[in-house]
């Protein structure tokens, strides 16, 4: 019987066949911190919050084919100058990226990752603020392909001093 499946499954020889793969192989949570240094005085504030949000990147190459993606978001919130509450999130992902050319791989990592973490720090984000004590609070959605895209902008635009900006963790923080 070579014709047979294992449950509408492909064989592995058919897929790498296929072209690129994508998969998700771990979704987890790195790190989380939640601050609330002023509480219980805090709660009496009637200030209009500021909100100040800190994204970032990184990626590390576990193998070949293997990937982890973290995403950092810093969430603060001040009324007039004193600290409301600190969120601190590092969502994080093992993906698979496999067959893609170096700049395809440079976008996927760039893009579709953080688009496939967001949902999940962010999430956790409004989770945290709650349990914290505040009325819930949404993130609103992130235009990865933007970030990315100023990102290779700023890396290829030439430095006052001639060189190229060298830091691209910095260039996608929002």
């Amino acid at each position: 019987m070579s014709d047979e499946t294992t449950n509408g499954a492909i064989a592995p020889a058919a897929t790498e066949a296929a072209g690129p793969a994508f998969t998700v192989e771990k979704l987890y949570v790195k790190d989380v911190s939640f601050e609330v240094p002023g509480a219980p005085g805090v709660f009496n504030e009637q200030a209009q919050p500021q909100l100040q949000m800190n994204l970032n990147q990184s990626v590390q190459r576990l193998n070949d084919n293997s990937f982890e993606v973290v995403l950092g978001i810093t969430l603060t919130c001040n009324a007039e100058d004193k600290p409301m509450y600190l969120v601190e999130v590092k969502q994080a992902g093992v993906f698979g990226l496999h067959g893609f050319d170096a700049a395809t791989l440079d976008g996927m990592l760039g893009t579709h990752c953080p688009n496939v973490l967001y949902p999940y720090a962010r999430q956790l984000i409004s989770e945290l603020i709650q349990a914290g004590g505040f009325p819930p609070f949404f993130l609103q959605p992130i235009n990865f392909d933007a970030l990315y895209a100023e990102g290779l902008r700023q890396r290829s635009a030439p430095q006052a001093d001639g060189g190229l900006l060298i830091d691209a963790e910095t260039a996608g923080n929002a």
